[in-house]
C-alpha cells in the first residue's frame, strides 16, 4: 500500500469533482475456475484498488458525498475460514492504512443503497466487466441489467480518468519495478529460444519470472514464432532455427502495477538480411516517436509520423511504392501495420480501458476513427506531463490479410503484392518500451536494455 495520505487525497479530489451524490465503487470478488472453492488468482479493480488501497475480495467501497462520509462494506475473515489460509491481517487494520474510518458488514450494504435510491440520490457507479458485478448493481439498484450502460456515471469515468492518468513519482517507482521485472522476462526469454524449445515452455518460464518476483503477469504471454498474427498467444509447436521469435509481455508487481515491453530476436542467435531490413526499419520507427513524444502533441500525430517511417523504409525495399505520407493516407500501410502505436500503462496494461478508449485516450473534441488500422490506436489524443504510455511499433507480413487484399487489388498503386510473395513466411517484428512524458520530453522507463538489432544479437550470443 501507499501511505492513507496517498488514498485520503486521491478521494478528496474525487469527491471535489464529483460535487453531489453517491460514489459506488465494488471491488472485485473470487471467481471460480471450474467449482466455486477451486479459484483463479485474484485481481482487485483498478478503480478500487486506486482509491480504497486494500488488495482483498469481498469489498465495496462507498463516498457518500452529500454527507462527507465513506464507508468500507466488508467482513472479517471467520476463524473456519482462517483455518484455511493462516493468520491474515485484519479488514479493520488493512482499512486504517488507507484512511478508511467507517467499516460495517456486507450484509448491510444492499439495504444502505436501497435507501439511497428510495431518496433519489444520485448514485455515480462505472459500468461493470464482470458478470457477477452486473448482476449486484442491477439487483442493488433496481435497474435492469439491459439499461446499466445507459445509467453509467460518465461525470464519476472523467473524474478517475483525470487522476489515474497522471502518474505520480510513488506511481512511478511501482511501474518501474514492473519494468524491470519484465526486462528479466524478456531475457529469459532470448535465454531460453533455441531449435526444439516450444513456445509454450518458454512462456510458462516467463511467468515463473514474474511470479518469484512477488506479482504475476500482466496480461497473457505473447511468445511466437508467427508474429504476423498481432496477439498469437504460445503454442506447442517447437521453435526452428531461421525464425524469429516475437515475445510481448508484461509482468504486474506486488502492487498491481504494470509493464509492457516487445522484443523480437532470431532463435538461431543471428538475423538473416531480410529479417535485419526489417528490425532496422521498425526500430527507426521506434525511435522517431520515441523522439516526438512530449507533453502538448497528439498522439495520433505520433502514430501516423511512426507509420510515415515504417512506409519510408518498405518503399525503400521495395515492398511499397510512391510516396510515404500518401500511402499513409490512404491507408496503404495498414496492411504491415494495422494496429495503435501504443496504449497508455498503469495499474492496468491497457490503463482503465474498461472505463471506455473514448474517454480514456480520445477527448469530446478528438473522436476515436472508425477506418482499419487507426481504430485500433486506443490512445490518440493531447499528451501530458506524466502519463506513462507504450510506444510499440511493428511490420506484419500477414497472409491472410495480404491475400484478402490483393484479390480486391487494394491499394496496388502503393503495394507490389509481386515482391510481397518473398516475405510470406516472414513473421512479424515489434519492438516495445514504455514512456513517461516530463515536462520537456520524455524518459525510458526501467533499466537500459538491448533495443537495436546489433544490441539484440550481441545480448544473446553472450
Amino acid at each position: 500500500m501507499f501511505s492513507a495520505e496517498t488514498y485520503t487525497k486521491r478521494r478528496s479530489i474525487l469527491q471535489s469533482d464529483i460535487g453531489r451524490g453517491l460514489i459506488l465503487l465494488p471491488g472485485n470478488d473470487d471467481s471460480g475456475m471450474n467449482y466455486k472453492d477451486n479459484i483463479y488468482p485474484f485481481r482487485q479493480d483498478s478503480s478500487f484498488l486506486y482509491f480504497a488501497g486494500i488488495d482483498r475480495p469481498g469489498l465495496t467501497f462507498v463516498i457518500d458525498v452529500d454527507n462527507n462520509r465513506e464507508i468500507l462494506f466488508g467482513d472479517e475473515l471467520t476463524v473456519e475460514e482462517i483455518m484455511w489460509t493462516g493468520p491474515v491481517e485484519s479488514l479493520a487494520a488493512q482499512a486504517v492504512k488507507t484512511g478508511i474510518k467507517e467499516i460495517r458488514p456486507l450484509s448491510q450494504l444492499a439495504g444502505f443503497l436501497a435507501s439511497s435510491v428510495s431518496s433519489k440520490q444520485d448514485i455515480h457507479f462505472l459500468l461493470p466487466y464482470r458478470a457477477d458485478d452486473t448482476v449486484k448493481l442491477s439487483t442493488w439498484l433496481d435497474i435492469p441489467v439491459a439499461l446499466l450502460p445507459q445509467r453509467v456515471s460518465v461525470k464519476l469515468i472523467h473524474a478517475i480518468v483525470r487522476q489515474r492518468s497522471i502518474k505520480t513519482s510513488e506511481e512511478i517507482e511501482q511501474i518501474e519495478i514492473a519494468v524491470n521485472t519484465t526486462i528479466d522476462m524478456q531475457l529469459k526469454a532470448m535465454e531460453l529460444s533455441a531449435a526444439g524449445v516450444t513456445e509454450t515452455e518458454i512462456a510458462g518460464r516467463l511467468q515463473a519470472v514474474a511470479i518469484a518476483a512477488g506479482g504475476n503477469i500482466s496480461f497473457p504471454v505473447i511468445l511466437t514464432s508467427n508474429g504476423q498474427f498481432l496477439h498469437n498467444h504460445p503454442h506447442y509447436a517447437p521453435l526452428q532455427n531461421g525464425q524469429l521469435v516475437l515475445c510481448d509481455c508484461g509482468a504486474e508487481n506486488a502492487m498491481r502495477y504494470a509493464g509492457d515491453l516487445t522484443r523480437t530476436h532470431p532463435v538461431n542467435k543471428k538475423f538473416t538480411t531480410a529479417q535485419r531490413e526489417i528490425y532496422d526499419i521498425v526500430y527507426q520507427a521506434y525511435q522517431a516517436a520515441a523522439d516526438a513524444v512530449k507533453p502538448g502533441i497528439h498522439f495520433k500525430d505520433v502514430h501516423l509520423l511512426a507509420c510515415e517511417q515504417l512506409a519510408a523504409g518498405l518503399i525503400s525495399l521495395g515492398l511499397m511504392r510512391g510516396n510515404a505520407r500518401e500511402a499513409v493516407e490512404a491507408g496503404a500501410h495498414t496492411l504491415f501495420f494495422p494496429c495503435g502505436l501504443g496504449h497508455m500503462l498503469g495499474l492496468d496494461i491497457h490503463d482503465m480501458e474498461n472505463l471506455g478508449e473514448q474517454y480514456v485516450g480520445y477527448t469530446d473534441s478528438l473522436k476515436k476513427s472508425t477506418d482499419f488500422g487507426l481504430k485500433s490506436l486506443r490512445l490518440g489524443r493531447e499528451l501530458e506531463e506524466g502519463f506513462v504510455l507504450t510506444i510499440e511499433p511493428g511490420i506484419y507480413f500477414n497472409p491472410l490479410l495480404t491475400a484478402a487484399w490483393q484479390a480486391a487489388g487494394k491499394h496496388s498503386a502503393f503495394i507490389n503484392y509481386e515482391k510481397l510473395a518473398a516475405y510470406e513466411n516472414f513473421g512479424g517484428v515489434r519492438v516495445e518500451d514504455n514512456f513517461l512524458i516530463t515536462a520537456s520530453g520524455s524518459r525510458i522507463l526501467g533499466r537500459p536494455f538491448a533495443k537495436t538489432a546489433t544490441e539484440i544479437e550481441h545480448l544473446i550470443n553472450l
